[in-house]
């Protein structure tokens, strides 16, 4: 009964973690006078989406007029002259980018404009960052219902402006309670803890990650890109449960091999050039997994071990929850409240999910409805190893 309990709170609450973004797009508007210049960055990731119906890639003078079309600077709804073509200059490993700039009659009256991957992937989101003439850093995304952004209005109030600390702290909360992908994560941390001791040791190290992450990304100190974070996000699910699968079964080495293979696989496979991630990213993971699994394997008591290991996995998920308010134009006045206050609610959402979890373990003991733990650890856990390599692929392979 424990397993079936537990199952159909995974297998009925995914559903909505597949709401995480998936596919976006970056770019930069810098205001003179009224003169836009804009960087548009596009991960190499989702070249796959704008393949030929026969699969073939996408050329590179293809790409840039896909851009040209689709990223603009409008005034009263119509296209501004272009003063600078659209141009590919150099990124980063993974990325395209590509410069250009509009030059407008009336600078009152200029929006920002992009169409790009929406008719393609409902879900897609454009980072959009405005550096306005006076210096100032403005936030926002467009989305298929937002395509269009006038300047103007960017620069005004932020919705969150006069939101109250308890909104900020009920925005943490909804976090967690609608991120099914670290619910499942929480489950796979109160399996892993045998003792109140380890689970105090493992919550902490997630706790202190996160914070530090967030902050980190909500002040622009780091913006990470969102589609390696929620696939990374998956690996660390399918990481902390292969770990109780090896724990229940005292068979670390075999485990850790096995897994290793796995990530192996995904290695050779980006090498290859066959998925979206980075190579870089899949082979360090690898190294880190099958490392951090034979190490606990000879520490006596490893929960000491997993609070930096689960400091390291709630940095990640801390940028996941990062991207939550990033899809909001932020107060800068208010940033360390919301901080705060954000953070505070994914606390109570965090103990909310695992005090309930725990509860209900204890009432079905208390009611001699369970298998013995090692059945249970070893059900659930092979469960969320398939659930978190699901949402690794998915996310990371840029699969719609």
């Amino acid at each position: 009964m424990t397993i079936l309990f537990l199952l159909a709170w995974i297998v009925f609450g995914t559903t909505p973690a597949l709401a995480h973004t998936k596919s976006e797009t970056q770019s930069v508007w810098r205001i003179v006078g009224t003169t836009v210049h804009v960087a548009f960055t596009i991960p190499e990731i989702e070249l796959p989406r704008l393949a030929h119906p026969d699969r073939t890639p996408i050329s590179d003078l293809e790409l840039a007029d896909y851009v040209r079309r689709n990223v603009l600077v409008l005034e009263d709804g119509t296209a501004c002259k272009r003063s600078e073509d659209v141009r590919a200059v150099g990124a980063t490993q993974g990325f395209r980018r590509f410069e250009f700039a509009f030059t407008c009659n009336d600078a009152a009256k200029m929006a920002i404009h992009s169409s790009a991957f929406f008719d393609i992937v409902p879900t897609h989101i454009t980072y959009a960052q405005v550096i306005t003439e006076k210096g100032d850093l403005i936030s926002q995304i467009l989305t298929p219902d937002q395509q269009t952004l006038a300047l103007a209005s960017a620069s005004g109030e932020s919705p969150l402006q006069n939101a109250s600390f308890l909104q900020y702290i009920a925005m943490g909360i909804d976090h967690i309670f609608t991120g099914y992908d670290h619910q499942a994560f929480l489950l796979a941390l109160v399996l892993l803890s045998s003792r109140l001791r380890d689970l105090i040791f493992v919550i902490t190290g997630f706790t202190i990650g996160h914070s530090i992450s967030l902050s980190l990304a909500v002040t622009g100190i780091i913006r990470p890109h969102a589609e390696y974070i929620d696939s990374l996000v998956g690996l660390t699910i399918a990481l902390i449960a292969a770990e109780n699968i090896a724990d229940s079964a005292h068979r670390r080495g075999t485990i850790a091999l096995a897994f290793g293979g796995i990530m192996l696989a995904f290695t050779l496979a980006s090498f290859a050039g066959l998925s979206g991630l980075p190579f870089y990213l899949v082979i360090g993971a690898a190294i880190f997994a099958a490392n951090y699994m034979m190490m606990a394997a000879f520490i006596k008591d490893a929960a000491r071990l997993r609070l930096l290991v689960t400091l390291v996995f709630g940095t990640i998920h801390g940028f996941s929850f990062a991207a939550n308010l990033l899809e909001m134009k932020l107060p800068a006045g208010r940033l360390a409240e919301l901080l705060v206050g954000f953070n505070l609610g994914v606390e109570i959402g965090q103990l909310a999910v695992v005090g309930v979890i725990l509860l209900g373990l204890t009432m079905l003991r208390h009611f001699r409805l369970t298998l013995p733990r090692a059945i249970t650890v070893d059900v659930l856990s092979a469960v969320l190893v398939a659930l978190g390599l699901y949402w690794f692929v998915s996310r990371g392979y840029a699969l719609a």
